[in-house]
């Protein structure tokens, strides 16, 4: 594409969708995003640090030495770690969290609330059917 040149009108997009969102949170710190190992899934929270390495609580994953630092499951170096976002994003791929009846925007522990949620109340709804006579 040229410089001075127009392509015409963006295609419109579908009625009832929201345009896709960028990948990165906007406004969030990466001193807080979560880091996922790609060997192995562990994924480091700096919120939690680890305790079996010595790292307090509330160390970026940026201030790890990125020579000395391995993956405490699989042993896999700083390089195979991926940032997954802060803990109150969305799991999931960006395009399909506009999907799924609004389920596919809850966070992990928002989904566990719901699906354990529900075992307790049909749990709670088969006890009461030995009330009934």
């Amino acid at each position: 594409m040229t410089q001075g040149q127009d392509n015409g009108p963006e295609p419109p997009q579908p009625v009832g969708m929201a345009a896709p969102e960028p990948v990165g949170v906007e406004g969030s710190n990466p001193g807080t995003h979560r880091f996922e190992c790609r060997s192995c899934g562990f994924v480091y929270d700096p919120d939690e640090g680890i305790r079996k390495l010595s790292i307090a609580a509330g160390t970026p994953f940026s201030a790890l030495d990125p020579v000395g630092f391995r993956c405490p499951v699989c042993r896999s170096r700083v390089g195979a770690f991926r940032d997954i976002g802060p803990r109150s994003q969305a799991s999931g791929f960006e395009e399909n969290l506009n999907f799924g009846l609004g389920v596919n925007r809850l966070t992990p522990g928002q989904k566990n609330v719901l699906i354990f949620g529900g075992f307790a109340l049909a749990f709670a709804f088969f006890l009461s059917l030995y009330s009934l006579r």
